[in-house]
């Protein structure tokens, strides 16, 4: 089970994150987690949102350069440890974690070489796959709104 990541690649100038944030905005798209990286002059923003569809939509009306990339989901126990002991797993079998970023609590997003492969493995392992009703599903729970 993988939630969809979508990439928006970017001048690194002030105010086009603020630009995209706000195209998600008027189509009524939530972000759940994001990601910032700057590589110099361009940069890549990563949103795992409440509605990739009509987040992507929005961004290629506006012209927006972006991409969409299955990634895992974990939520993890919030014990010393369980970041490594995840790590270890891929890198015991060369499956390269090419980036993570953090979303809510202890819930972490990776984008792995071979993302199919990492899923299996880690379905073997004490952590919760996370979807994206689920997403929906817990951030309406913690704040008692539809999501």
């Amino acid at each position: 089970m993988t939630v969809s990541q979508i990439s928006v690649f970017a001048n690194s100038r002030p105010g086009h994150m603020s630009r995209v944030l706000a195209l998600f905005e008027e189509a009524g798209v939530s972000v759940r987690g994001f990601s910032a990286a700057d590589t110099g002059e361009y940069g890549i923003l990563r949103f795992v949102v409440d509605k990739p569809e009509e987040a992507l939509a929005a961004l290629q009306q506006a012209g927006c350069a972006c991409t969409v990339t299955p990634v895992l989901c974990l939520r993890l126990d919030d014990v010393p440890g369980e970041l490594s002991r995840v790590m270890g797993v891929l890198a015991r079998v060369g499956i390269n974690v090419v980036y993570s970023y953090s979303m809510i609590s202890t819930y972490i997003v990776l984008s792995c070489t071979d993302a199919e492969r990492a899923r299996e493995l880690l379905a073997e392992e004490p952590v919760e796959m996370i979807s994206q009703a689920d997403i929906a599903r817990i951030v309406a729970e913690r704040t008692g709104k539809e999501a």
